[in-house]
């Protein structure tokens, strides 16, 4: 299959590097610095080249921010019959594009990247397939996810914010917080390290993807209930009540078996 992916980012040139060895394979991105570690792929610099490629498959590996204007820009480009895909975190704005973009589509979401995941082993990590999408493209992802030993769900468009507002706006959100209130520690203790190295991780994402992970409409009711628990520990703590204590971490354990 001809597959071209745009963007040769991190995520773009995992991509690209574990298919271009069954497929023929091109990588566009308009910055040349970063096509040039693209690996047994053809490198494109010019919207153009794409003409005379021919793709059968887009992936868009381009940043949140970009997503739907590079989209945009490749479509022109693109045979009638090519099938085009996001790997987004953010499906915001997606759903819309995909109904008038006049292209099969397939959406997902590798949940997974490169700041905490080991690329070279993912059997413990997740991804996410939108049903919405084309048959075959779905089927594409799925044994293409399954050779990586993933673990496969399969969400509306709908099912994957309320997902994304919960396994990474929760964590996202506190991580915030935790930094937010962090001061400089010359003893810090296993811990605090192990959480300012998460919250280091956190904030070399792009601001954008961030915000816009915390801008999902889902995440507000999330952030509430980490208010509304924080509030009860709060005065827990503030009574020295070691019953209600108890009670309380004999919760979070069951929650976190």
């Amino acid at each position: 299959m001809k597959i071209l992916i745009l963007g040769a980012g991190k995520m773009g040139s995992f991509f690209s590097d574990l298919l271009s060895f069954t497929h023929e394979v091109a990588v566009y991105d308009p910055d040349p610095r970063r096509l040039r570690f693209s690996f047994n792929a053809l490198r494109m610099q010019s919207l153009d080249e794409i003409d005379a490629f021919e793709p059968e498959l887009v992936i868009n590996a381009a940043t949140v921010k970009y997503t739907i204007s590079a989209f945009e820009q490749a479509l022109p480009h693109l045979p009638a019959n090519c099938i085009i895909s996001d790997i987004s975190s953010v499906k915001t704005g997606l759903p819309d594009f995909y109904a008038r973009s006049g292209h099969r589509f397939v959406s997902t979401h590798p949940m997974f990247g490169p700041t905490f995941a080991s690329l070279s082993n993912l059997a413990n990590e997740n991804a996410i397939i939108i049903t919405e999408g084309d048959h075959l493209g779905r089927v594409f992802f799925k044994d293409l996810y399954q050779s990586l030993h993933l673990h496969i769900e399969e969400y509306s468009f709908e099912e994957h914010d309320k997902t994304v507002a919960y396994s990474i706006g929760i964590p996202f959100a506190s991580t915030l917080v935790f930094g937010s209130v962090m001061k400089h520690q010359d003893a810090p203790g296993t811990t605090f390290k192990r959480h300012m190295a998460i919250a280091r991780g956190v904030l070399s994402e792009d601001d954008f993807l961030l915000s816009e992970i915390l801008f999902n409409p889902e995440t507000p009711g999330q952030i509430a209930k980490i208010q509304e628990r924080l509030s009860e520990l709060q005065d827990i703590i503030q009574r020295r009540d070691t019953p209600a204590m108890k009670a309380f971490l004999t919760e979070v354990r069951e929650n976190i078996k």
